[in-house]
């Protein structure tokens, strides 16, 4: 029996509910183009630098748990900072079985330049992450043994040029800063880190927009943890870090902490600074992000559905209405898609010429985005099978109060 074909009403009401889902997410691209901070502008740099008139002094705090394979590319850079007043490394090693503690004892023998202290704090109080619990205990050595007036706090697989100090202490004092800090460039090596990498700071600086975070009056504040400048009185003052000891993101909620309690903070692209650590294949890279992206969503399935829509409706509508209307000759979704398609890759050339990748990378954004969906989904999966967050052999659950993770 031949059939009927579809009346006009029923492909108008088809095609009507593809056009609006398409022009709503070409509407939300407008929103973020223009309402999001200018988030996808990477020209947030250091700012003004002008040399004090005394060098203060400064301790460096590197929390190390099993970096032996990074410390080689990343210490020596510490260790032969030009720096005019005095400043002195405190490298905790956080229950390394790699050898890590003597092999930062050797690299500091080889190469000299700036003190080295190497200890550890043994295992993590109830209540902290290992990471924040070798940040208290670094800051602890600090007070003890020198007067600091600034902390550097940066993780062990991140390399600094050698005027990185003092530029970091140079524009905190200028501009009247109680927290600098710059998102180290990541490292582009692999395909795979060519894909996640660039799209990863993207949708930090999305989330975070630099320029709301550095407005003072705004709630919105964030830190990248792999360099950050931090006033001691301000970290007092704060009560940092036993204020944020249960945080698995830990970079943003020490800025919340900062920013709440009446410091001026500072957010930014860096130039200088680099993580040296290596993933190799797609694995590394989905643990970490997935290690902490239900955290970012409180635990709470709501958010996370919220998300999964969100990206859903932002990322992978265009391609799809594009694809849709290509088949079925619908000229508005295909419209409309083609356009909140073109405004995304627009948005991501900016990051993908800071990272030195082909702008052809752009249209690829939602492929990525998806991945990144899924890798937020798995988070949730991994948090409700009891793993939580994992991280080097120690996992996190959900913390029973957590009042600084929220926004």
């Amino acid at each position: 029996m031949r059939q009927s074909a579809p009346s006009p009403c029923g492909r108008l009401r088809r095609v009507s509910a593809l056009t609006w889902i398409t022009a709503g997410s070409l509407a939300a691209w407008g929103w973020l183009l223009l309402g999001q901070g200018f988030f996808w502008r990477t020209d947030v740099r250091l700012p003004d630098r002008a040399p004090p008139a005394e060098w203060p002094a400064v301790a460096v705090v590197v929390p190390a748990r099993d970096e032996a394979e990074v410390l080689p590319s990343s210490l020596p850079s510490l260790l032969a900072q030009d720096y005019p007043g005095r400043a002195e490394i405190f490298l905790v090693d956080d229950g390394s079985t790699d050898g890590t503690g003597e092999l930062a004892r050797e690299l500091a023998r080889e190469h000299g330049g700036l003190p080295l202290t190497v200890d550890s704090p043994g295992e993590p109080g109830p209540g902290w992450t290992g990471k924040l619990w070798a940040v208290r205990h670094g800051m602890a050595l600090a007070r003890a043994r020198t007067d600091a007036e600034y902390l550097l706090l940066t993780d062990a697989d991140i390399a600094h040029g050698p005027d990185s100090l003092r530029e970091l202490v140079s524009a905190a004092r200028s501009s009247g800063l109680d927290l600098v800090s710059q998102m180290a460039r990541l490292r582009v090596a692999t395909g795979w880190e060519r894909m996640i990498v660039p799209a990863f700071v993207y949708f930090f600086a999305q989330l975070y927009p630099f320029r709301r975070v550095n407005r003072p009056g705004t709630w919105t504040a964030a830190a990248a943890g792999g360099c950050v400048l931090l006033r001691q009185e301000a970290a007092e003052r704060a009560g940092v870090p036993d204020t944020i000891r249960q945080a698995v993101i830990d970079d943003v909620s020490l800025a919340r902490a900062v920013k709440r309690s009446g410091g001026r903070i500072w957010l930014g692209l860096a130039e200088r600074v680099d993580s040296v650590r290596p993933y190799q294949g797609l694995g590394p890279l989905w643990r970490m992000v997935s290690r902490s992206a239900y955290a970012q969503l409180l635990h709470s399935p709501l958010l996370l559905a919220g998300t999964v829509v969100g990206l859903a409706l932002v990322y992978l509508v265009p391609p799809a209405a594009v694809a849709a209307g290509a088949l079925t000759g619908s000229v508005p979704p295909l419209v409309l898609g083609a356009g909140a398609w073109a405004v995304m890759a627009g948005t991501y050339l900016p990051m993908l010429r800071y990272y030195r990748r082909p702008p052809w990378l752009a249209p690829l954004l939602p492929f990525t985005a998806l991945l990144y969906l899924l890798m937020t989904v798995d988070s949730a999966v991994q948090h409700y099978r009891g793993r939580g967050a994992a991280w080097k052999g120690r996992t996190y659950t959900r913390p029973k109060a957590a009042p600084q993770d929220t926004p």
